[in-house]
């Protein structure tokens, strides 16, 4: 017997729960443990492009499913993407910026341990927020300009806990400032991009895997020119898959696959779902680096993350609209929908 609409509900949400929150962890832990580990070190940039190669493959299957044929897959291509030039234009910003935030969290896999990592890239949440304010005019609750309070004394807090001796040993040889800037600027980049996007998704008839087919068809020759321009002797001595294995690659396909399965179960997970898979990747992440590479949790760091949890619950909750009162006769459906419309949700 199949599950009732109910059941299947509820099995969604908790797979969504459980993806979001192996997604979360696994690349955090992934790309520090690539940027660590004994033997040829990859090229990250190389890494980048890669990645946008097997996204681009992937929405391309995506979109044929969602088409139904190879014609009708090829016809919605040419429609959307080569008839409309101007708009797939306009999507070069994202794909550009995208690539540089990619690189940037390269950079900050190697300086920064993976739970000092996952902690400060939840920086993303105040940079879109930010964004979305200026660039889309949102509003935020004041529960909301709170929590992102909270979010930047808890980051900033987990940044000063470096000055720990014991967590300096568990990172000796690395440049925690890079890696605090490089995941900050990463987070600014995140921002943008993301609010930009959502801009030119508003009103536009393309659907997201077509779009995401757009990012990657741009990124593809964006990031092999960024590529040789950032690291070009070192492709030119050693080749463009230098130090690459099967771990690499799974990083890649990790990096690429990851996001589009997000978006896909994400529909499923409310905010405080969401919220919970960002809290359990960041105590798994912490968890695991204290196994795998000797880190050491301080009072400080532990207090820091604290409030960047409280701050992303906090963040994503909406309060329980009021029932109306019939009697009221300022209480028009207008002003209901002004007063407590839902503002800017919790991104990932």
């Amino acid at each position: 017997m199949g599950l009732d609409k109910n059941a299947q509900g509820t099995v969604l949400k908790y797979v969504s729960l459980v993806t979001l929150t192996v997604q979360n962890s696994a690349v955090a832990l992934s790309m520090r443990y690539a940027r660590t580990r004994a033997g040829d070190m990859f090229i990250a940039s190389s890494a980048v492009v890669m990645a946008e190669v097997v996204k681009l493959l992937a929405s391309l299957f995506l979109v044929f499913k969602q088409e139904g044929s190879i014609q009708h897959l090829v016809v919605a291509l040419h429609t959307q993407i080569w008839q409309q030039k101007l708009d797939t234009l306009k999507v070069c910003v994202p794909s550009f910026i995208y690539l540089i935030q990619n690189n940037l969290l390269y950079v900050s896999a190697s300086n920064l341990d993976a739970a000092t990592y996952q902690v400060t890239y939840q920086m993303k949440i105040l940079t879109t927020a930010m964004f979305a304010v200026l660039i889309l005019h949102k509003q935020l609750r004041g529960t909301q300009w709170t929590s992102l309070l909270l979010l930047t004394a808890g980051v900033a807090l987990v940044q000063l806990s470096a000055s720990s001796k014991a967590v300096s040993a568990a990172t000796a040889g690395q440049n925690r400032v890079l890696g605090c800037v490089a995941a900050i600027a990463a987070c600014c980049c995140s921002g943008f991009a993301g609010i930009y996007f959502e801009k030119i998704l508003k009103g536009s008839e393309v659907s997201l895997w077509v779009r995401n087919v757009q990012l990657s068809f741009l990124s593809v020759p964006l990031g092999i020119l960024t590529s040789y321009a950032n690291d070009y002797s070192s492709i030119v001595d050693k080749g463009f898959f230098y130090g690459y294995d099967a771990y690499v690659w799974y990083l890649v396909v990790l990096n690429a696959v990851g996001g589009l399965l997000v978006a896909m179960v994400v529909k499923y997970a409310d905010n405080i779902l969401k919220g919970f898979a960002t809290s359990l990747a960041i105590v798994i992440s912490t968890v695991a680096s204290v196994f795998l590479f000797d880190f050491v949790i301080t009072f400080q760091f532990a207090v820091g993350t604290a409030l960047v949890i409280g701050s992303i619950f906090l963040y994503s909750y909406e309060p329980k609209k009021p029932p109306s009162n019939p009697m009221d006769s300022n209480d028009t459906p207008e002003r209901s929908k002004l007063i407590h419309d839902p503002h800017l949700q919790s991104s990932k």
